[in-house]
């Protein structure tokens, strides 16, 4: 059974070693992460190579998505590096206190405008909402707080206010340069992190263009701030990640489910990627097995229609990275053979704009109510067969192209899977030939099943895809 969602892991230290790089290829890792907030542009230039070498040499292709820092707005650091804040504490947070200086009575922090963003009776939430701080007063730069759940404090922990309302721009200068070295490597995509606006992906997409970079930009959605123009993000992004550390932290963990689910839903519906990420399988860390507490929480993320799931820590830094991703593996599987997940009332009463998204959608209709086997879409852009993955289906979709873009691509979208063909100079009628046969190799069909074969008149041409055609194998096929 062929995985329809797709699985992207961390890379990091515990995947330095190339037989653990190809461990995560055979368990089945989709696309692989760079995580720009750890190590050196030479580190990551490592790793994706590795990996697109090692997946080369397997038959496989792993897209990579560089994913950036942003304005993490941080504590500055103790002088005995933790403190522990006890309830009803005073603590005091000020952005002109110096850096290594912080201790009971308070730390400096990263954010030198903390101060004119917050008045007395604001919550802050320090470390992923583990501190939590009640704004008594603003004096000067000092923000003095109360402490209302207390603990270990240690050095540059996040903060958040809770509901949003930190105003840091999106993009960083250590961003920008980061944004250069994706470019630099091909990267097929580039998250930005803590969107706040359109303005911030058209920002990331000009500075990726303008660098020589082809990928598409994922926004991750981690601010109470981009609720309130979601549509607007998703318009302008290719993916969207539900990013639910700091999104859960800033609207609360119990309003972080329905939107999730919310986010999966919109962004299906207006022909946008979508990636859950955090905390999916964390104990697997430490522990060759997750919890099932995680296996809901991936398995309800399928049945909702996420694209693919992600881990962090998990494969980065943990003790079992292929693990994780095998018992990734088998739990969308199962999620999978779920009838809610092959079922759609995607866009029933939508116009389309363009011939190759009405084909697109011609196609998924007729494949859910023929009994097809197999769909071969013939792309240049990769577009056609993303609108068909927006459509819940149990149908596998082959992105048949010569581009190793566009076979990067789609490694991310929803049960499609990408396939080197090159039929430049071919007839109609033996390009048609040559894709039943390259299913037939695949094992993807066999002898009287119905194929849809998706084209453009015009071989090369973005956007071109004009012509459904429905084959049987194992029937002559005739021109057209």
């Amino acid at each position: 059974m062929l995985r329809r969602t797709k699985i992207v892991a961390t890379l990091g230290p515990a995947t330095d070693d190339p037989k653990v790089i190809d461990e995560i290829i055979a368990a089945g890792v989709d696309v692989v992460r760079l995580n720009m907030s750890h190590g050196s542009h030479e580190d990551h230039a490592r790793r994706a190579e590795t990996v697109r070498n090692r997946a080369r040499a397997s038959g496989r292709q792993v897209g990579v998505l560089a994913d950036m820092q942003g304005p993490k707005i941080r504590t500055a650091r103790f002088k005995d590096d933790f403190v522990m804040l006890e309830e009803g504490a005073q603590f005091t947070l000020d952005a002109t206190m110096d850096a290594t200086s912080g201790d009971i009575n308070g730390v400096g922090v990263t954010y030198p405008t903390l101060h004119e963003e917050v008045s007395r009776g604001d919550t802050l939430l320090l470390n992923d909402g583990h501190i939590v701080l009640w704004v008594e007063e603003v004096e000067g730069t000092a923000v003095r707080c109360k402490v209302t759940v207390g603990g270990k404090l240690s050095n540059n922990k996040g903060i958040n206010k809770l509901g949003g309302g930190l105003s840091a721009p999106a993009l960083t200068d250590k961003d920008r340069e980061d944004i250069k070295f994706a470019a630099s490597i091909e990267a097929d995509y580039v998250a930005v992190s803590f969107v706040v606006s359109p303005d911030d992906v058209h920002e990331a997409r000009k500075l990726l263009r303008e660098a020589g970079g082809h990928g598409g930009i994922v926004s991750k959605i981690e601010r109470a701030e981009a609720l309130e123009c979601i549509d607007e993000i998703i318009e302008a992004s290719d993916v969207i990640m539900v990013a639910r550390g700091d999104l859960g932290v800033e609207i609360g963990d119990a309003e972080l489910p329905a939107v999730q689910k919310d986010l999966i839903s919109k962004a299906r519906q207006m022909n946008c990627v979508v990636i859950t990420a955090t905390q999916m399988m964390e104990s697997m860390i430490t522990s060759p097995i997750p919890t099932r507490a995680e296996v809901f929480d991936v398995a309800n993320a399928v049945l909702d229609g996420t694209d693919a799931v992600m881990l962090s820590a998990e494969t980065a830094a943990g003790n079992y990275p292929a693990k994780a991703i095998a018992a990734m593996d088998r739990v969308c599987k199962e999620a999978e053979k779920q009838a809610a997940s092959r079922r759609s009332d995607h866009r029933l009463h939508t116009v389309f704009g363009r011939i190759d998204e009405a084909i697109a959608m011609a196609t998924m209709y007729t494949a859910n109510h023929l009994g097809v086997a197999a769909i071969a879409s013939l792309t240049e852009s990769g577009s056609t067969a993303k609108w068909m993955s927006r459509i819940s289906s149990g149908i596998p979709i082959y992105a048949l192209t010569p581009h190793v873009a566009t076979r990067r691509k789609v490694t991310l979208f929803r049960g499609v899977y990408p396939v080197s063909f090159d039929v430049e100079g071919v007839g109609t009628q033996q390009a048609n030939v040559e894709v039943i046969e390259e299913l037939q190799r695949r094992g993807a069909v066999r002898d009287d099943d119905l194929v849809i074969i998706t084209k453009g008149d015009l071989t090369g041409q973005s956007g071109g895809t004009n012509v459904m055609k429905i084959l049987r194998v194992g029937e002559h096929i005739l021109p057209g």
